[in-house]
């Protein structure tokens, strides 16, 4: 293996100078699963930020001469927050050596990180005064040529010089003032291989590509993309600032409209986004930007890192979208795929690996250069230019674009050799660090934060890790990997597992919560019941797992509910609102799922004739007025309502960023789970048909608290059986000061009535305030009576307050608008 062994096992690679030899690293035995979990107990103040012990020396800083970084690490501050960490520290002081070498040959010989970032203005195609320069990194090719349509395809005149470090390149002079490569004309890089064939390959660092639609199959050309300064679309909205908490919505542009057809960027930010800023959500994560031949690939299979994926539109219709997003304030995030890339030759970066050895490709050689689930290829993270093209692809995004972060794709492969692949992760850390721990790639990860937070401080960066490695989500110069968050990717499992195998009363609470809180709360995770994975063909959304196929025949408001579908949505509300609420300090939903939108996403593909019928969201369910995707008022769908309702709650109180989370009640004969996050109190009774009246909840502070939110409110399609116009006056509990004589631990108690299948969240009375948050969410102003016009940033609000009593009379309680 590369990653912790001796230097001896990898020759350096082609632009990268040679390192001093790598020590033995002797990992230490031990560990134990601490993956810390919040259940039951208040949280604890970990100590602040400490100043880590490690930096670059000062010589490497003024780049005047490379000197070689300190040998270890005596401490870090990963070690105070978690101190069974330190029987890693040979692991630790390894990984961060290499990281502090990297950084500083980096430094030394391309002028640092941000320069170094820059590869996108010196690869590919670019004018530079008066001229244009294409350069691209193909060592093992023999000769090179740049053909297109300026020279129809002949590149006679047009041949190329190769440097020491493999890097072709040429220059063409401008003719008659104007580029001899015009805007938008196909190009190629044309090549001899050792083997002494010609191959014909897009450019690696290609801005857009394009395909003959007409043609099933066709391949993909280069296009050069440099419109003039007229045409080239300009950014007038600022980023919007940075949330406490991210609520996601997640989004694929070419199935987000109601025909069975791709849409476009400019579709989407006209007919998508007010949907999403209307909903309170304040960020979007957009899904295959990245050029893909393969639509069915959903995005992950990338043929061409630069390029805007040309079936939504052109690079300048992408900005469009996201500053029309900036407009509304909405953040923007992009699924960046920098785990693998496509196995596709024609098309993609894989066309390049024409019997290189590792160090001259962008990928390892033999098998593990392949993952063999995903059939892509593996990046060779140690390589230089390797690294340049992957980090001056992040810089691209985020300047070019004015993307506000990312989510990385597949980053459990990229930290270990194993991928995890049929590899299950208890929480033991000699799962973490060990030699199957890929360092190569932990590296590139750290540069990789390390840059973005550099350049954009206010960026948000998530990490799709499934094994739980520690201190993924940690700041570089604390040890860490950099990662702000990482996706809370059991507890969709969970939830899964309970509506395919197990009956209602067979839930079990404690199972439910252990799963919602189990992360390590040093590290922030965003929490979410289902994302487009549990969304595809093969799998079923929790509406559709919940409703089957009386979704066709029972959500019509103009007949009586059946119990499938009085459970579904109940249900659907309640499984979202409490993985919000509890799994994590930030929160996603996928497209369509805010309403419960039936059936599965299914792209073109061989398997269903290659048909879009799947492929598309059906918007129209949530505007018509006699559906239980229900419009009350217009606009306002029952499961759509208390998504706007439960992101607008998280808004006015920001319960997402508290550090203050405590499970005071898990009751598994009652199925009522009882818990404070932030200034809320909330209670959850899973039962199937249990009311309870004056069930006593546990709190921390005394005084009168009332509802912030109910999801068995007339609006939400629910029954109105709990009253908004009740005062809940605490009594206190036990002696001050001894929590065992409390109740459930808790100093304060008050009694609510809890229906089936219900969930509510109750907000303490501010009695200094002349006027109350009467109605919660709801009634804040934050649902909208029709969605929000393109240009504006709020929309229409709804006030007033809620009527009802704590009577079990569900066909007269609910809500009124006043």
């Amino acid at each position: 293996m590369l990653c912790l062994t001796s230097s001896s096992s990898s020759a350096p690679a082609p632009l990268l100078p040679s390192l001093a030899d790598r020590p033995s690293p002797g990992i230490a035995g031990g560990g134990g699963n601490v993956r810390l979990s919040v259940v039951s107990s208040p949280r604890r103040s970990w100590p602040g930020k400490v100043k880590t012990n490690f930096s670059v020396p000062a010589t490497a800083r003024k780049n005047k001469t490379m000197v070689t970084v300190v040998e270890e690490v005596d401490h870090l501050p990963i070690y105070d927050l978690d101190p069974k960490l330190e029987e890693f520290k040979d692991h630790f002081n390894y990984r961060i050596k290499r990281y502090l070498d990297q950084k500083c040959l980096i430094e030394k010989h391309e002028g640092g990180l941000e320069e170094f970032s820059k590869g996108y203005l010196k690869f590919g195609i670019n004018t530079v005064d008066g001229a244009t320069i294409y350069r691209e990194w193909a060592p093992a090719a023999q000769e090179a040529q740049l053909i297109g349509e300026f020279n129809n395809w002949n590149g006679a005149k047009h041949k190329m010089e190769k440097d020491k470090f493999g890097i072709w390149s040429i220059k063409i002079s401008h003719v008659n003032g104007k580029p001899a490569i015009p805007h938008n004309s196909k190009v190629k890089f044309r090549f001899r291989h050792g083997g002494g064939a010609w191959v014909d390959r897009i450019p690696a660092w290609i801005r857009y590509a394009t395909f003959d639609a007409s043609k099933f199959g066709a391949p993909y050309d280069g296009v050069h993309w440099d419109p003039p300064a007229c045409e080239r679309y300009v950014f007038k909205h600022p980023r919007p600032p940075k949330p406490d908490a991210p609520r996601i919505y997640e989004a694929h542009v070419g199935m987000s409209g109601e025909e069975p057809e791709v849409r476009t960027y400019r579709e989407f930010a006209d007919n998508v986004l007010p949907r999403i800023r209307a909903n309170n959500y304040n960020t979007v994560q957009l899904m295959a930007i990245m050029e893909h031949s393969y639509y069915a690939s959903f995005g992950y299979h990338v043929t061409n890192f630069f390029a805007v994926s040309s079936r939504s539109g052109t690079p300048e219709d992408l900005k469009y979208l996201v500053d029309k997003a900036h407009s509304l304030g909405l953040r923007v995030l992009m699924d960046v795929v920098h785990s693998h890339a496509s196995n596709n030759v024609t098309d993609g970066l894989n066309g390049y690996d024409v019997g290189q050895n590792t160090h001259e490709s962008y990928f390892h050689t033999g098998d593990r250069g392949y993952h063999k689930l995903w059939d892509s290829r593996l990046f060779n993270y140690a390589n230089w230019e390797v690294l340049r093209f992957l980090l001056s692809n992040l810089r691209y995004w985020m300047d070019e674009f004015m993307f506000d972060g990312f989510r990385f794709d597949g980053v459990t492969s990229m930290l270990y050799h194993h991928h995890g692949i049929n590899k299950g992760f208890t929480g033991n850390y000699k799962e973490y660090f060990s030699l199957d721990t890929d360092v190569d790639a932990i590296v590139y990860m750290m540069l990789a934060n390390h840059l973005m937070h550099k350049l954009l401080p206010e960026a948000t960066i998530v990490a799709e890790d499934v094994s739980g490695m520690p201190v993924l989500c940690r700041p570089v110069d604390e040890g860490g990997v950099g990662f702000d968050f990482r996706l809370a990717m059991a507890i969709p499992d969970r939830w899964i597992d309970y509506l395919k195998n197990k009956e209602d009363r067979k839930w079990s609470m404690s199972e439910i919560v252990q799963t919602l809180t189990n992360r390590r709360y040093t590290e922030k995770c965003i929490a979410y019941a289902e994302s487009h994975d549990q969304s595809i063909v093969g799998d079923k959304t929790i509406a559709f797992l919940l409703m089957d196929k009386e979704m066709y025949t029972g959500m019509s408001d103009l007949q009586p509910a059946s119990p499938t579908i009085n459970r579904g949505i109940a249900l659907q509300k309640m499984i979202h609102f409490i993985t919000m609420a509890l799994g994590g300090d930030g929160y996603l939903n996928f497209m369509g799922n805010e309403f419960g939108h039936p059936e599965w996403i299914d792209f073109p593909r061989e398997g269903n004739n290659w048909s879009y019928d799947k492929c598309r969201r059906q918007w129209s369910l949530v505007d018509t007025d006699h559906l239980r995707y229900k419009v009350v008022p217009k606009y306002i769908n029952y499961m759509n309502a208390f998504d706007q309702a439960m992101n607008a709650l998280e808004e006015e109180f920001s319960f997402l960023s508290s550090s203050k989370q405590i499970v005071s009640d898990m009751n598994e004969k009652d199925k009522v789970i009882v818990f404070e996050r932030g200034d809320l109190v909330f209670v959850f009774n899973f039962h199937p048909n249990k009311t309870y009246k004056g069930y006593k909840v546990g709190c921390d502070l005394p005084g009168k608290y009332r509802v912030a939110l109910d999801s068995d409110a007339l609006v939400f399609g629910g029954h109105g059986r709990v009253g908004h116009d009740v005062d809940h006056f605490t009594s206190p509990e036990g002696m001050p000061g001894v929590p065992e004589t409390n109740f459930n631990n808790r100093p304060n108690s008050f009694k609510v009535l809890s229906p089936p299948r219900t969930c509510v969240a109750y907000y303490r009375v501010d009695e200094d305030r002349e006027e109350l948050r009467r109605g919660g969410a709801v009634a804040s102003g934050k649902i909208v009576t029709g969605y929000i016009d393109v240009e504006a940033t709020s929309g229409e609000t709804i006030s007033g307050g809620w009527k009802g009593s704590e009577k079990d009379d569900c066909g007269k309680k609910g809500m009124k608008f006043d």
